[in-house]
């Protein structure tokens, strides 16, 4: 299809009833035993469809993305689904989130009446979206890492037809796990320091091109600060549910959250990424700044979201329980999902038809790649048709 088709805009409501022992999200959205849930839905102007693509984000909205609305320019329905915690991440409970993309897919099959759906995992919503086909085709979880009862497998979620992980890394854990700053030695006072593990200090004598035994030591002394930080956390909420009082939920600061030497050494799981930066801007700046993964969040929250031994919402991992058809689409330019894990996602998954693409010289969000996205676009739309999930 070479001509746009103008597109219709639907503000989405779906509300769903929750006993939870407190709040999470502020105001409206999840107060008074109820789940309030907001998306828009992109629909081309008289025509119809039989199939929905999904797309969500854990804390994110993505109606201002440019894939969803060039999809809905080829012909295709879609839907940006926002989670409860949309724009706000402080309090996420991943088990929660998934509970919240099964009710926006149970809509669309029971109210909007769609035969098919598909879920389109761009960013971090890829490990979302392979975590809730895992639990959809095989539901397993009965509680949160934090022991908080949230019952999945018996929720009833419905499977999607297929999954599209596209830009994406294998888990907000993952990602964290890959980028936390290992030269911090108090988490209460960020300037105390090593400064050999501090990649942006002129005083490391560590300097891009990095060795191989700096690397493996730098990648150790993050996954020890990741386990420390763990450790306290689930120290903490073993000491506030001894106590047995009204207080449940701890929340605190993690500093120094951006530090992955790959945006420093371009030889580092090389692509044809801009060197010195990063999805966010100057890594420097955004490891010391307040939009930093994990920079602010909860006991319950990090063990949830951020603990790479904890967290359900991890892509590597659901890859191998799923067997729905797979498309893994990798940007070559990309500078926010490493150039490693959606190679590592494909391999691992179980799905008997899943296919690896690369769109050469795209960035993480198409900016100013109008052919390229084009050219993602028709990748989507043909993988789909192939297998009878989008009409003509």
């Amino acid at each position: 299809m070479t001509q746009a088709l103008a597109v219709q805009t639907e503000w989405v409501h779906l509300q769903y009833e929750e006993r939870a022992a407190f709040t999470e999200t502020y105001g409206f959205a999840g107060n008074q035993g109820a789940v309030n849930l907001e998306g828009i839905r992109f629909r081309p102007a008289d025509k119809a469809s039989d199939t929905l693509m999904v797309f969500m984000h854990p804390a994110s909205t993505l109606q201002l993305l440019p894939v969803p609305r060039a999809m809905a320019e080829t012909g295709a329905h879609v839907l940006c689904a926002g989670s409860r915690y949309q724009r706000n991440d402080t309090a996420l409970i991943m088990e929660k989130v998934l509970l919240d993309l099964g009710a926006y897919i149970r809509h669309a099959k029971e109210v909007w009446g769609y035969k098919h759906v598909v879920l389109v995992g761009w960013s971090g919503g890829g490990a979302l979206a392979v975590s809730y086909q895992a639990e959809a085709e095989n539901p397993s979880i009965t509680h949160t890492p934090a022991g908080d009862p949230v019952d999945l497998k018996g929720a009833g979620l419905i499977p999607a037809d297929a999954v599209i992980f596209q830009a994406a890394h294998l888990s907000r854990a993952h990602l964290l796990a890959e980028a936390i700053d290992p030269s911090v030695n108090d988490e209460l006072d960020p300037d105390k320091r090593d400064v050999e593990l501090d990649i942006y200090d002129p005083r490391n004598p560590n300097q891009p091109p990095y060795s191989p035994e700096y690397i493996q030591r730098y990648r150790a002394a993050q996954l020890a600060r990741m386990r420390r930080i763990t450790a306290w956390v689930k120290q903490t909420l073993t000491k506030l549910k001894t106590r047995d009082t009204g207080e449940m939920e701890r929340p605190f600061i993690v500093h120094r959250t951006l530090a992955d030497p790959r945006f420093l050494d371009p030889t580092l799981d090389p692509n044809d990424r801009k060197p010195r930066w990063c999805y966010m801007g100057n890594p420097e700046t955004v490891n010391t700044g307040p939009v930093g993964l994990a920079r602010f969040t909860t006991l319950r929250s990090w063990l949830s979201q951020w603990s790479l031994d904890d967290s359900c919402g991890n892509g590597l991992e659901g890859a191998k329980r799923i067997k729905a058809p797979l498309l893994v689409i990798e940007n070559s330019a990309d500078d926010a999902a490493p150039q490693t894990h959606p190679r590592m996602l494909y391999e691992a998954a179980a799905s008997p038809d899943k296919t690896f693409r690369i769109i050469k010289g795209a960035t993480h969000y198409y900016a100013g790649q109008p052919e390229l996205l084009k050219e993602a676009t028709a990748l989507i739309r043909g993988w789909l048709q192939q297998r009878g999930l989008l009409e003509p």
